[in-house]
């Protein structure tokens, strides 16, 4: 008998957005931390893309905007020492929330306490082996070492993961001689904020808003309502530990370096460091040791990871409650690795997309950036670009004989009418359960989804331009099979089944007849 069904290494965004899932799956998790407090250490400064989507289909979303304080920021971002810029959008592909990384662990804390996770902080885990059975932790604690085994270990610890290391997973990868430096402060009387977001100082005249290049690095900034926000990035070899704080002088001196002069501001909001690392772990899964967050992936680039992270471990967290309550299919586990490393390596693309634009300092890297420019004029190139940097375009590879369009991508947020009223595929999400979404009355396709009704939530609903005559959704909300509209009773009865088999096991032997 192993003491605990999983046992989750790392308290940050990924390990409590995992331990908040496998609670919603049924699994009560153990969450290890080393450290003996929450860090307070500054590191991303916001949550965007798909995430935001993922986190209003579980109803948490509100609490992440009302800490938040700029819950819609102006949607521009930087890309590779460009900007982005999405505002002349209606519906703008890439958008976040501005929140510190801190409160988003507290948030996410918060939630898996309250669905019944057991986090200790202080607890660090200095041995791991494994069995076909279980996985045992040899863990330092504030009272003496102790032993523990689980039935799965999950390391979200980082990227200097202990866990990883312990498995024997290569990390392959580059480490770039760079360092980005982020700062956030108030503005001084000394300087002047132009209309167009230029400032004035004394020392070194008016700089223009956005990225500046010079031959010692670059410098960005945006004024913004309360404060400014600026960064250096400077090619430099030295390795920070991410636990180690920025402090004001060293922004200070990386400043002057770019630029040639001081720059004056008032009180620090907020200071960051950021090293750039190109890695991947070569699998996700060793036997019972598994990887999500930083441990598995670290991308040459801000804005990205925390986000790619949590999706991770949102994938994760299902498969593995079906694993630990005897229900999945054979493979089931395994398909996390298949699908989150093929999407970490596409983030992955995109980010050393930005170290080819960011790193180039000659004429020829300046034309690059130039003809990018102006292919982002266009709507249709902005918008695919910005489904790349949010990660919308993740499709994962799933078995489906007729291939609809909508197989294997992030279920649509149609609003739906049924006969206890109206809803939405959203709010159908939060439960965090399987879906079979009827859209036509399909009454066949409901009598075979009955046989797996113990695991999966059947709803009949009406929307408008339906986009297929039903749709299973898994509780990552990536749709696993959909009917083409009007598509034949056998076709669709043939097509529910084998998806309902693959992921979701075998049908019960008995069933209960339901009110849908």
């Amino acid at each position: 008998m192993t003491d605990i069904d999983v046992i989750i290494v790392g308290a940050g965004p990924s390990g409590m957005m995992l331990a908040s899932e496998l609670c919603s799956a049924g699994v009560r998790p153990l969450v290890l931390e080393r450290q003996p407090q929450p860090r307070d250490t500054p590191k991303a400064s916001g949550i965007g893309g798909r995430i935001l989507d993922l986190l209003r289909y579980r109803g948490l979303l509100e609490r992440f905007e009302i800490a938040s304080g700029d819950p819609n920021p102006a949607p521009r971002f930087p890309f590779g020492g460009m900007h982005v810029d999405f505002t002349q959008m209606m519906d703008p592909p890439m958008r976040a929330v501005a929140i510190p990384q801190i409160d988003t662990e507290r948030l996410l804390a918060e939630h898996a306490l309250e669905l019944g996770a057991d986090i200790r902080r202080g607890h660090e885990v200095v041995g791991v082996s494994q069995d076909d059975a279980a996985v045992t932790v040899d863990v330092r604690g504030p009272d003496g070492p102790y032993q523990m085994t689980a039935r799965y270990l999950v390391g979200c610890d980082g990227g200097r993961s202990r866990i990883r290391e312990m498995a024997g997973i290569a990390f392959p990868g580059t480490t770039y001689p760079e360092v980005n430096r982020v700062g956030h402060v108030t503005v001084p009387d000394s300087m002047t904020v132009h209309d167009n977001g230029d400032i004035e100082v004394p020392e070194l005249g008016r700089i223009p808003a956005g990225f500046n290049r010079t031959d010692r690095g670059v410098f960005a900034f945006a004024a913004g309502a309360d404060g400014l926000f600026l960064s250096t990035i400077e090619n430099e070899p030295t390795e920070y530990d991410d636990d180690e704080p920025m402090t004001l002088t060293e922004l200070g001196e990386s400043v002057r370096h770019v630029l040639g002069g001081d720059l004056p501001w008032g009180e620090p909001i907020r200071l960051s460091r950021f090293t750039f690392k190109d890695r991947q772990a070569e699998r996700y899964r060793d036997g019972r040791i598994l990887l999500a967050g930083d441990a598995a992936h670290l991308l040459p680039a801000t804005g990205v990871a925390l986000n790619l992270g949590m999706l991770d471990s949102v994938n994760l967290a299902w498969k593995l409650a079906a694993d630990i309550q005897g229900w999945a299919p054979a493979g089931l586990l395994d398909t996390y690795h298949d699908e989150r490393h093929a999407t970490g390596a596409r983030a992955l693309l995109q980010t050393r997309a930005q170290v080819a634009l960011r790193r180039g300092h000659d004429a020829a890297a300046d034309a690059l950036r130039a003809v990018l420019q102006e292919l982002l004029v266009d709507e249709q190139s902005l918008r695919r670009l910005g489904n790349l940097i949010a990660g919308n375009d993740t499709r994962y590879s799933i078995p489906n004989p007729n291939q609809h369009a909508l197989t294997g991508t992030f279920a649509p947020d149609l609003a739906l009418r049924t006969d206890q009223g109206a809803t939405s595929v959203a709010e159908l999400a939060h439960a965090a359960r399987p879906i079979l979404l009827d859209l036509d009355d399909r009454k066949e396709l409901r009598e075979i989804a009955r046989d797996w009704q113990h695991r999966i939530d059947i709803q009949t609903a009406e929307t408008d331009d339906r986009p297929a005559d039903a749709l299973l959704i898994r509780p990552d909300a990536h749709i696993a099979w959909a009917a083409t509209v009007d598509e034949s009773a056998d076709t669709a009865a043939q097509g529910l089944r084998e998806a309902l088999t693959y992921w979701f096991g075998a049908p019960a032997e008995t069933t209960v007849p339901t009110t849908s």
